[in-house]
């Protein structure tokens, strides 16, 4: 097979052992859903016993619709923006990826700046696009009606529709599970997901140019990881909650960060630091499912505008956060995205405070750092382990990989080894 993006020979992989369920078991799905809408009701997103949404066989697959989803699969394939996206003045970070302006910058609304998470920054560029009728809708995400703690694929045609979806969801959800019903309808509209999502939605549109037809803008959120279904109970269980009992559960937003709140049936209610539920407050504490892990694109590559915290040393000033009103650290990557940008600001949808840094935000998101240095070896330990090994296109992982000693990369490769039994999945 001819990789569209580069013209080159790809690896095969050996008919007999592709099957959606080996991608799952293997601890590569991240949920997206997109196969699920690829598949024409042949694969349903289910919880699994591990807790996360996974796609479930209902008839069988066709070899055509087996090697599609191989080759669209954010857990087998994560790469940087296409070339034709990228243009020639564009910098390319070897952490950050292409840029093409960074920024400190908050949504221009103050009500949506502190609802929102971080700075807001997402939900004021999607309540521009929505009332300069750039977009007739944006794709997202919000709360789930069964699980609270879950999110839901969910559309936006009005700023307060932005409202109900605005504020970090860090539990599963299937943003993709109808990607297709929405090329299918024919508007345009923009897609906001986790960077792995964003990662489906370009490996799609190597399949289908009704992706680039249609999604007209692509936001992500820097990404660190979602938290844990065994952690997310564990945290409940603690506080004296079940999951099943939750009407509301909120894991940030009201402020920068705001505080876990959640509430049950009986009426009672709780409240949390932010990072509670994955483990602990500093980073060392936290745990992250396996897939995350091994993730090298938590900064979103693929998006055309990407938006994070902005803490120094990655985690917040808790005395400050008390009265932190939310700024994000913004990533312009496309010349569609810088033309947005400067067209909401100049609307006053986005506030900017200042340009910044790919070395400062280093200081920001050290873990992102970290697992662009380390992937290649830890995807080397999958291939040693038997499991199946991630494609990347562009996110310069064996740079990081030769330039690092020898001995750090075989501790990785072990570490990943000795952590994949732990990442396998039965569905």
């Amino acid at each position: 097979m001819i990789d569209a993006r580069t013209g080159k020979k790809e690896m095969a992989t050996p008919q007999t052992l592709k099957d959606v369920t080996r991608i799952v078991e293997d601890g590569l799905c991240i949920g997206c859903g997109l196969c699920a809408s690829l598949s024409g009701g042949k694969l349903d997103m289910k919880i699994s016993p591990l807790g996360y949404l996974r796609p479930y066989t209902k008839s069988e697959l066709s070899h055509e619709l087996v090697d599609l989803v191989y080759d669209v699969c954010p857990g087998l394939r994560q790469d940087t923006l296409p070339e034709h996206l990228i243009e020639p003045d564009t910098d390319i970070d070897p952490v950050w990826g292409p840029i093409r302006g960074m920024y400190s910058a908050h949504a221009g609304d103050e009500t949506t700046r502190i609802k929102a998470a971080s700075g807001g920054v997402l939900s004021g560029l999607s309540k521009f696009l929505l009332e300069t009728g750039k977009v007739n809708y944006i794709l997202h995400m919000r709360t789930a009606d069964t699980d609270a703690t879950h999110g839901i694929a969910h559309v936006s045609r009005t700023v307060a529709d932005v409202d109900v979806g605005s504020g970090s969801i860090y539990g599963p959800g299937a943003p993709l599970d109808t990607f297709l019903k929405h090329l299918d309808a024919g508007e345009p509209f923009a897609f906001i997901g986790k960077p792995c999502d964003v990662s489906a939605v370009r490996n799609y549109a190597t399949r289908d140019p009704r992706v680039d037809q249609l999604v007209k803008y692509i936001l992500t959120p820097v990404c660190g990881g979602i938290v844990p279904p065994a952690m997310m109970d564990k945290f409940l269980q603690n506080k004296g909650f079940t999951r099943e009992s939750l009407t509301k559960f909120k894991y940030r937003g009201d402020g920068c960060p705001g505080d876990v709140e959640y509430t049950d049936t009986k009426g009672r209610s709780g409240s949390a630091i932010m990072y509670e539920p994955y483990g602990g407050i500093q980073e060392s504490d936290w745990q992250l499912p396996f897939r995350c892990k091994i993730c090298p694109d938590g900064p979103g590559e693929g998006a055309d505008i990407a938006a994070g915290d902005q803490w120094v040393d990655d985690v917040p000033d808790w005395e400050f956060a008390k009265i932190d009103k939310g700024t994000n650290a913004v990533l312009v990557r496309t010349k569609a995205g810088e033309q947005l940008w400067k067209d909401a600001a100049a609307a006053g949808y986005i506030n900017i405070e200042q340009t910044i840094t790919p070395r400062f935000y280093d200081t920001c998101q050290h873990h992102h750092v970290v697992k662009k240095m380390y992937t290649r070896a830890r995807w080397n330990g999958l291939a040693e382990a038997g499991a199946l090994e991630p494609r990347s296109n562009g996110l310069r992982l064996d740079a990081y990989f030769e330039k690092n000693s020898n001995e750090v990369n075989r501790a990785q490769t072990e570490g990943t080894i000795a952590r994949l039994p732990g990442g396998r999945e039965t569905l």
